[in-house]
């Protein structure tokens, strides 16, 4: 009878010792499984900016780097090879969610009720997962926590489910959205990038969609730059590990399935400059880093950010005729960004300005009243408008006669200088001399 006794207890240690070792054993996998290395890209098909050769090539099947405010294509090959997303998936779950926010659907405190179906994810030892349980009411903020830092797949069909009804629902809006914002080298068909036969992404379409996400969701940052994440009081360390080895680093995703390789979408920001960068189909977990690491390290020491200043060639208001207000706000649209390799931003030039010295009301907001051109020898970088920040509506009666009669002596005074100016011109010994043939 002892002895049967101490059998049982044997039996439960053991089983106890494999129930806590199942985890981390799944993540010891995810990290020591390496595929067989891609073919090295020959230098001469990498693109990079500028006239100078590329500087090496990636242990990746595919890359792209862009320079965020400039949109500037700064290292690119493979870069429309269709793979299969694994878990970048989960960047687009996590637009929608965040737009979902913004107009109000949901909040950060919506608790959202975990499904059988998400449970069974977060049981599964072969994905990642927040371990979520069957029943509980999670709060949306948790949840995305749960998705970015965690990468987990419960978090992903959680949110998913409660989005679009269910998971197919939700997966119809995925492909909606990618329609709609231009990813058309993208299909997603599940929520949290488990493989399927028609799903796939390319390195090109996760660049567009990071800085997409980045551009409408600043706040995005919050989630994918941290470290760690505890729910439960299980505390997991982000699968971004970038994030650890360089503090220019703060987002976005990674992922990994076999058929594809080891996956990172990555952003960082040094002054006025952040690099978005996707590197795919990485042999192992610390390639896809190191791989990284080093295409982000080479982008801040090549390249620079000018803004040129356009305050030179124009004023930043004009003034406004018979309106509601005496004058208008001047800009170009966006903030006029160039990337350049560095050195070469001494060679640019300005040129441009006004085409009008005055407006009459009603004035429209948008409306193109001069340019800015920047040139670098006989390359133009960038043309941009210069247009009215907000609209002048028509001014009352009174102000309409007083503006009315200004105006008329505005254009006389105008036709005198002109005039006179003219005459002068003619004078000899002061106007141009004429030169015998």
């Amino acid at each position: 009878m002892l002895w049967a006794l101490k059998r049982w207890k044997l039996i439960w240690a053991v089983a106890l010792i494999v129930l806590l070792t199942v985890p981390a054993a799944g993540l010891a996998r995810h990290y020591a499984h390496t595929m067989a290395p891609p073919p090295v890209e020959p230098l001469n098909l990498i693109r990079v900016l500028g006239s100078g050769p590329a500087p090496f090539a990636l242990d990746a099947r595919a890359a792209m780097l862009t320079e965020f405010h400039s949109g500037e294509v700064l290292y690119a090959y493979n870069e429309h090879m269709r793979m299969q997303p694994a878990s970048l998936a989960k960047i687009m779950t996590f637009y929608i969610t965040l737009e979902a926010l913004q107009n109000g659907k949901l909040t950060l405190d919506t608790p959202v009720t975990i499904s059988e179906k998400a449970w069974r994810l977060s049981i599964n030892q072969t994905v990642s997962k927040m371990f979520l349980e069957v029943g509980q009411q999670v709060p949306v903020k948790q949840l995305l926590y749960g998705l970015m830092v965690s990468s987990g797949n419960d978090a992903a069909m959680a949110l998913a489910e409660y989005l679009g009804g269910s998971e197919e629902g939700f997966v119809a809006m995925m492909n909606e959205h990618c329609q709609r914002m231009g990813l058309d080298e993208t299909h997603f068909a599940s929520p949290d990038g488990l493989p399927e036969p028609d799903q796939y992404t390319t390195a090109s379409d996760m660049v567009k969609l990071g800085s997409l996400l980045l551009t409408r969701f600043p706040n995005a940052l919050e989630y994918t730059s941290a470290k760690e994440f505890t729910f439960d009081k299980i505390t997991q360390r982000n699968w971004n590990t970038l994030l650890l080895y360089d503090a220019r680093v703060d987002g976005i995703k990674t992922g990994h399935v076999d058929e594809a390789g080891f996956h990172l979408v990555s952003t960082a920001h040094q002054d006025n400059m952040r690099l978005i960068s996707a590197v795919m189909g990485a042999p192992n977990a610390e390639k896809r880093r190191t791989e990284t690491e080093k295409l982000l390290a080479w982008a801040f020491r090549s390249f620079v950010n000018v803004q040129p200043d356009w305050h030179s060639l124009a004023p930043a208001s004009l003034p406004v005729y018979e309106g509601a207000a005496p004058s208008v706000a001047l800009a170009p649209p966006d903030s006029m960004y160039i990337t350049l390799p560095r050195g070469e931003e001494k060679k640019i030039k300005m040129s441009g300005g006004l085409d009008v010295s005055y407006l009459v009301a009603p004035v429209a907001k948008g409306a193109k009243v001069g340019s800015v051109t920047v040139r670098e020898d006989d390359r133009t970088l960038l043309s941009v408008p210069i247009v009215t920040q907000n609209e002048v509506a028509r001014g009352g009666i009174f102000r309409v006669m007083v503006d009315k009669l200004a105006l008329l002596m505005h254009r006389l005074g105008a036709l005198i200088v002109s005039a006179i100016a003219a005459a002068i011109h003619k004078i000899p010994f002061i106007g141009p001399r004429l030169v015998p043939g």
